[in-house]
């Protein structure tokens, strides 16, 4: 850990590959100091030095010899061989904004310019990082929540507005966290903290929707989006290395598979998850999908006493809980790539938050039937649409924490800015930009990243590529939505690279078996964590509501399932940080 009087800049002794499992520190007391930590997975690099100002992060550019290029048009070259972290670094110092977002990749960077301290996190919010003010009027930033939290000088305790935030989305969908005083940072933002405790945050990048050329045809966006999809995906293959990818059987990971076993010169390998055979999947697709692309396919059996087994260890590596049963299927399979010898692995996700999934109907269909023109009705409803624990909260949080939220910031206010922006004008680019910006970036992004890292992998997504969003919303809505066939675009773009069972097929998604693993291997684990001394001492929940829901009582067995797992991965997360 950092001295807490030190003034210098430290970086550990090690060198090379032992950097790759770091995250890094950074600390204002009021002087700088910044400091690699060993023994927390991560990417992190650095100290990097440039006109003065110092710099460590985790990045990753998918771009450099676009982003070298225009650094020596500006007149101030650099070494070809820099890291990532000082290349961009060196693009921010030379051509501000611009740099950034012509930057493509992975990164949060935290630079010690003066008495300030900048952080930076990427365009859509594939690594992320957390700061907060520290008892002795300095600041405090980690791209690990834990390591931050453990730092000498910071004292942190559970933020209840934040429980009730997750309780109502199953993540945390902005800069709250579950720990009192401790944001987490906004992608495609700069965020300044100053020595005076105040704080700036300056936009580099946010999508537009402008209005399209009415001479433009579908024809003319479609073979925009399948150019733009196949740099996409080749900046995001590993130079002379075999590549993973995660196939469900869905149109988005198979597209991304389709386009790596063309567009790569080595072998492509797909992996893919089952819960057994009696359950309803999508191995059917994935397994046509692989067959169609030629890649070497492997299948892995999750059992749920591995989940009950595994569930609390996984959980643990999350800087935010995440109410999403496939986290334990997720690290597994980063497990078996790793296994394999693969460093990166590819996925599909992105394509619903950008190109108009199914989870907009319901916001659709309520904007028809809305008698509420007020822009809170709209964002109460899209509440509701998320079918969490919301509307149970009366009856799930105890008098004492009912009456400590008496007066707390609404949850509303993480969705509200973006359903009401006027830059954005159809209802559904609206729904697309406030998915992207809260559970792309706080959820999906930070859920791939947390977990494949952890095990020395680089999860990338090709469909979040800033020039792919770009295109995105520069799309007529009419051809993200076109009647009721969703992400009709994309479909239209890759149409030739996949048979059309599984382009032009209704979306199912994986029937993740909840209900099975609840009544079954982790019931008591349920029952001894939801009823035990330690969560009724914690005095959140009711334990009346949550016998009620484990007998079955009170919700429509669909729900019933999901409404405990965030009940269970809250409690989870809550022990796995003593709080």
């Amino acid at each position: 850990m950092t001295d807490p009087r030190s003034s210098t800049t430290e970086v550990p002794a090690t060198g090379g590959r032992a950097h790759r499992a770091a995250r890094y520190l950074v600390v204002s007391r009021p002087r700088l100091s910044a400091r690699l930590l060993s023994g927390v997975p991560g990417f992190a690099e650095g100290p990097f030095t440039v006109d003065g100002r110092t710099a460590v992060g985790e990045v990753t550019l998918h771009n450099r010899g676009e982003l070298l290029a225009a650094l020596a048009a500006a007149g101030r070259p650099a070494e070809p061989s820099c890291p990532d972290g000082e290349l961009l670094l060196r693009c921010w110092l030379v051509l501000g904004p611009d740099g950034l977002r012509a930057a493509d990749g992975m990164f949060t960077l935290a630079v010690l310019d003066g008495e300030e301290l900048v952080l930076v996190r990427d365009h859509a919010g594939a690594r992320t990082a957390f700061h907060c003010r520290t008892r002795d009027g300095g600041w405090a930033a980690s791209s690990s929540l834990r390591a931050l939290r453990e730092l000498p000088g910071v004292d942190t305790g559970l933020d209840l507005a934040a429980v009730r935030s997750f309780l109502a989305f199953a993540y945390l969908p902005g800069e709250e966290t579950l720990l009192r005083g401790v944001h987490e940072l906004l992608p495609g933002k700069v965020t300044r903290l100053r020595p005076d405790g105040s704080v700036r945050v300056e936009p580099y990048w946010e999508p537009r929707a402008e209005p399209a050329d009415p001479e433009l045809t579908a024809g003319h966006f479609a073979a925009g989006l399948r150019e733009l999809l196949g740099q996409a995906v080749t900046r995001r293959l590993p130079a002379g290395q075999d590549v993973a990818v995660l196939l469900s059987g869905g149109v988005d990971s198979s597209l991304v598979t389709a386009l790596a076993a063309r567009l790569h010169d080595r072998a492509v390998r797909t992996y893919s998850i089952s819960f057994g055979s009696e359950l309803p999947n999508e191995l059917g697709y994935s397994g046509l999908v692989a067959a169609h692309c030629g890649t070497a396919h492997r299948v892995l059996t999750v059992p749920g006493e591995q989940v009950a087994a595994r569930l609390a260890d996984t959980v643990a590596l999350l800087d935010s809980p995440v109410g999403d049963p496939l986290t334990v299927p997720n690290l597994m399979l980063a497990e078996a790539v790793a296994a394999d010898g693969l460093s990166v692995s590819l996925n599909g996700e992105g394509g619903d938050p950008v190109f108009g999934g199914p989870k907009n109907l319901p916001m659709l269909v309520f904007e028809l039937l809305r008698d509420d023109p007020s822009p809170q009705a709209r964002a109460d409803a899209y509440l509701h649409t998320y079918r969490k624990c919301w509307e149970d909260l009366p009856v799930l949080l105890t008098g004492g924490a009912l009456a400590e939220l008496d007066g707390a910031p609404h949850p509303r206010r993480h969705v509200a800015p973006y359903l009401t922006d006027e830059r954005m004008p159809s209802v559904l680019d609206q729904l697309l930009h406030c998915n992207l910006r809260t559970k792309g970036a706080h959820h999906i992004l930070t859920k791939v990243e947390r977990l494949t890292s952890s095990q020395g992998i680089q999860g990338r997504s090709p469909l979040f590529d800033r020039r792919v969003v770009d295109h995105a919303f520069a799309t007529p809505p009419a051809l993200k939505l076109r009647g009721t066939e969703e992400k009709w675009i994309l479909k239209e773009a890759v149409r030739d690279l996949l048979p059309d069972t599984v382009t032009y097929r209704p979306k199912s998604g994986m029937r993740v078996p909840v209900q099975q693993w609840l009544r079954g291997p982790l019931a008591e684990l349920t029952a001894d964590l939801l009823l035990g001394p330690t969560a009724r001492a914690r005095g959140l929940f009711r334990a009346d509501t949550v016998e009620t829901w484990m007998h079955g009582g009170g919700l429509l067995l669909p729900r019933q399932g999901g409404k405990l797992w965030l009940l269970l991965t809250l409690e989870l997360w809550l022990r796995a940080y003593d709080l």
